[in-house]
């Protein structure tokens, strides 16, 4: 039995998690196209009859702003350490900048680049990614599409290959190491980023407070009295389309409530992080 480790990293809304998703054939990260839309480091397990390979989906590295955006972006480098194999995911729709140089420099040589998003980028236009990809001189280069999984399978084979044998670390009926109600919040605020869309403040959280089957409670947090009605929306719009988008997620005859509260500059007060767990 092959077992490991592996971990994907890169700059924001480069497709991480979706990439995790289509390899394990069903949802354990969030999907958005909002920045530091993954917060903090989500396994995703993948066993096979050969191999199990424990993948850490991680935050976009960015320059931070906040002290939240720092403590992300120590995740996300510190997730490099200890695994077997780095992927450095690029956006195969975006030129290879400072901000990928910059990841690049924190992964170790062996590290595989996979390209990522080639069905929305021209061949000519994915070319040119992995011969930039190539100026990195990391061991290995796939373009990939985790929308339409092209490519995805013979990354994972590779992965596969690179493998030590091991026992497994994980049950082989389990995908996920995530808390349920960690899970519940982070779908909350995926709904919100779906739901709202360019109206949603950016330094918005969610978290389980109450979960006493079927009823969960969901606090959903923001900066300023100001976005207290945005998120909760005219007559509770819009926490009522949320609710509903998240209870179709959950097991049938779940009832979620969700509740909008104030914790004024949450992402700059180290405690308020340590909190919520970031």
């Amino acid at each position: 039995m092959k077992t490991g480790f592996v971990t994907f990293v890169g700059r924001p809304n480069v497709g991480k998690s979706t990439l995790l998703n289509r390899i394990l054939g069903t949802k354990v990260s969030i999907v958005s196209d909002k920045v530091q839309t993954t917060r903090t480091q989500v396994r995703g397990v993948l066993t096979r009859p050969d191999a199990q390979i424990v993948f850490v989906d991680t935050p976009g590295i960015h320059k931070p702003r906040t002290t939240m955006g720092e403590r992300l972006n120590d995740t996300a480098i510190g997730s490099v350490a200890g695994v077997d194999t780095v992927c450095l995911v690029l956006d195969a729709t975006m030129p290879l900048g400072k901000g990928d140089r910059f990841v690049a420099e924190r992964v170790p040589s062996n590290a595989i680049v996979v390209v990522n998003k080639t069905d929305i980028a021209s061949p000519a236009k994915v070319l040119e990614q992995l011969s930039r990809a190539a100026e990195l001189d990391l061991s290995a280069y796939f373009p990939v599409s985790a929308h339409t999984g092209k490519g995805v399978p013979e990354l994972v084979e590779e992965l596969v290959a690179r493998l030590p044998e091991g026992p497994l670390y994980y049950p082989d009926d389990m995908v996920t190491d995530v808390p349920a109600a960690f899970w519940v919040a982070e779908l909350v605020r995926e709904q919100l980023f779906q739901t709202m869309r360019e109206e949603l403040p950016h330094s918005i959280a969610c978290r389980v407070t109450e979960w006493e089957w079927p009823r969960i409670r969901c606090e959903i947090l923001v900066e300023r009295e100001s976005q207290k009605g945005i998120v909760i929306g005219k007559k509770g719009a819009v926490l009522k389309e949320v609710g509903t988008a998240v209870r179709a997620q959950l097991p049938e005859g779940a009832f979620i409530e969700l509740v909008v509260k104030v914790d004024k500059d949450w992402q700059r007060r180290p405690a308020a992080l340590e909190r919520l767990g970031y």
